[in-house]
């Protein structure tokens, strides 16, 4: 299932967006504001973000390089009615995937975002070494330092969802749904007792929780 954060504060344009786009595998949150977009960025995590530029709170533009400086890596195609070459490279160089200037077709909107959802699909890693581990996934053998270290069929899912999204807060209903597989029936406690058991095993691992939201493997700066 496929995330998109839309952006807009022209109403009908944004519903005819989301109409274009919300597939049976793909789901659109449509905001009109900046302070919106802000909020709903901060415990959801989306595969790409489409930003209008123009915004009545401030601008697409300044909110993309926010989100740049502050390390997140999501695909964003920017929205403007500003067709100037100018506009196009000040917003690639501030971190834009894409550009599109309005008016424009929704069905050459609908094929830019399903190129950038193509390239942005994680390529999934069946051994990763990072910060002294040794995680293979396809032989579920586990080490730090030669030490070998052993999980838990919950806890190696939780762990691969955390290293292959590093430097991303994965919020906590998430994580339910996809370390329980749905998650309905499952206590909430039942997460927070994983990532501890997950913790004591791992010994310094940088796994950090992001309070109200959720937890992070934490990328050095």
């Amino acid at each position: 299932m496929s995330r998109i954060l839309l952006l807009e504060d022209d109403e009908a344009l944004g519903r005819g967006i989301c109409m274009a786009l919300e597939t049976p595998n793909c789901t659109v949150t449509h905001c009109s504001t900046r302070l919106q977009a802000i909020k709903i960025l901060q415990g959801v995590v989306f595969d790409l973000l489409i930003l209008d530029i123009n915004l009545p709170d401030g601008s697409g533009l300044e909110l993309l390089r926010t989100l740049r400086q502050n390390g997140t890596s999501t695909p964003a195609i920017l929205l403007t009615a500003n067709d100037l070459e100018l506009d196009e490279v000040t917003s690639l160089e501030a971190g834009a995937d894409d550009y599109i200037t309005k008016p424009f077709s929704l069905a050459v909107l609908r094929a830019r975002v399903n190129a950038q959802l193509r390239r942005s699909v994680p390529v999934k890693q069946e051994r990763i070494e990072l910060n002294g581990f040794i995680l293979d996934f396809t032989r579920m053998e586990f080490s730090k330092e030669g030490t070998i270290i052993d999980l838990s069929k919950t806890e190696q899912r939780l762990l691969r969802l955390l290293v292959e999204n590093r430097g991303r807060t994965l919020p906590r209903e998430l994580l339910l749904e996809k370390v329980w597989d749905g998650g309905e029936f499952v206590d909430e406690n039942a997460l927070s007792v994983a990532v501890r058991r997950l913790r004591g095993k791992l010994g310094n691992a940088p796994i950090r929780t992001v309070y109200g939201v959720g937890y992070t493997w934490e990328v050095s700066k």
